[in-house]
C-alpha cells in the first residue's frame, strides 16, 4: 500500500497500547495527516537512554502524500520528537495557540523555526487539510488548551481524543461535550 485510496486509515506509529510516543496517522483519498509527535521516556530497561521516539520510517516514505502535522496538546509524549523529526517531513503544523507557543521556543532552540512552518488554530476552529475537515475541541486535562480533533472525511468521521480526564469542576475552558460530535 503506498497511497491510502478512497477508504480512511489509521496507521498508529507510537503511542497506542502504551503511554507516550504519540504519533497518529490518518489517510484518506491519496494523503495522511499526522496526529500529534511525541517521545518516550527511557526507564531502567533503557540505560543512558532519556528519550524515545517513534519510528517513522512509514511516513518518511511517503512524506510527499503526508499534508500536515496537527498537535493536541503541549504534554512532551504529544510535541517532544518535533524538534527532531518534524523538519524532516516538510509539511506544516497545526496547533492551538498555547501549544503552538510551546512548540515555538522548542523550534527556536533547535534554529528550526524558519524550517517548520506553525499555524495556529483558535480552539473551536475548523480547517480543512485535502479531504480531512477538521475542529478542535476543548477537553479537561492536567494542561492548558488540551484538544481533542474532530476529523470529517467522506468515509467518516474521528473523535481523536490524545487525551483526556473527567472533570466535573475544569478550572479552564467551558464544558462542551454536547457539541463534540456536531457536524462541521
Amino acid at each position: 500500500m503506498t497511497k491510502p485510496g478512497k477508504e480512511l486509515l489509521f496507521v498508529a506509529l507510537g503511542g497506542s497500547g502504551e503511554i507516550g510516543m504519540n504519533l497518529n496517522l490518518y489517510g484518506c483519498e491519496g494523503k495522511w495527516i499526522m496526529l500529534d509527535m511525541g517521545v518516550t521516556f527511557g526507564t531502567s530497561d533503557y540505560p543512558g537512554i532519556d528519550i524515545i521516539m517513534p519510528d517513522t520510517a512509514f511516513i518518511e516514505q511517503r512524506r510527499n502524500d503526508l499534508l500536515a502535522i496537527v498537535l493536541t496538546h503541549a504534554h512532551e509524549d504529544h510535541i517532544g520528537a518535533v524538534p527532531y523529526l518534524a523538519a524532516d517531513l516538510g509539511v506544516p503544523i497545526y496547533a492551538n495557540k498555547f501549544t503552538a507557543g510551546i512548540v515555538a521556543r522548542k523550534l527556536a532552540e533547535e534554529q528550526l523555526e524558519k524550517e517548520v512552518k506553525l499555524h495556529v488554530v483558535d480552539l473551536d476552529a475548523q480547517f480543512t487539510l485535502g479531504a480531512f475537515d477538521l475542529r478542535f475541541v476543548q477537553l479537561a486535562h492536567s494542561i492548558p488548551d488540551m484538544c481533542a480533533a474532530v476529523i470529517d472525511t467522506p468515509y467518516g468521521r474521528v473523535f481523536h481524543t490524545g487525551d483526556w480526564k473527567l472533570d466535573e469542576d475544569a478550572a479552564l475552558g467551558v464544558p462542551k461535550v454536547q457539541d463534540v460530535l456536531r457536524p462541521i
